[in-house]
C-alpha cells in the first residue's frame, strides 16, 4: 500500500465546514478502485492545517483512476472552496514499521 499525503491549509473560520466536507466525501473514496483507507489529521499547533492520508493499492489508483473520475470532481466540490492555498500532495510508502506484528 502507498499513502497519498495531502497537506491542506484551510481559510480561517472554515475548519468545521472543511471537516464536514471531508466526512461527506468518505463514500466517494470508499468506492474508488484501490482505495484502502482514509483519515484526516488536524494540527494541534496550527489548527488551520490538516493532513489527509489516503491509502491506495497503487499510485496509479490515485493519480489516474481516482483523479480522472467523476468522484474526484465531486470531492473537490465539497472542499476546494475551503482551501487557503493549493494542497501539497505526495505519495509515500512505509519502509520501517517498528510496531508491525506486535502483540
Amino acid at each position: 500500500m502507498i499513502f497519498e499525503i495531502a497537506t491542506i491549509t484551510v481559510k480561517a473560520g472554515e475548519e468545521a465546514a472543511f471537516e464536514s466536507g471531508v466526512a461527506r466525501a468518505v463514500p466517494l473514496f470508499r468506492r474508488a478502485h484501490g482505495c484502502q483507507s482514509l483519515h484526516l489529521e488536524r494540527s494541534i499547533e496550527e489548527p488551520d492545517r490538516y493532513r489527509l492520508v489516503v491509502g491506495w493499492a497503487t499510485v496509479e489508483d490515485h493519480t489516474i483512476g481516482f483523479r480522472n473520475s467523476p468522484d474526484f470532481a465531486a470531492w473537490r466540490a465539497l472542499v476546494a472552496d475551503r482551501f487557503a492555498a493549493a494542497p501539497a500532495v505526495e505519495h509515500m510508502k512505509i519502509v520501517v514499521d517498528g510496531f508491525d506484528g506486535r502483540t
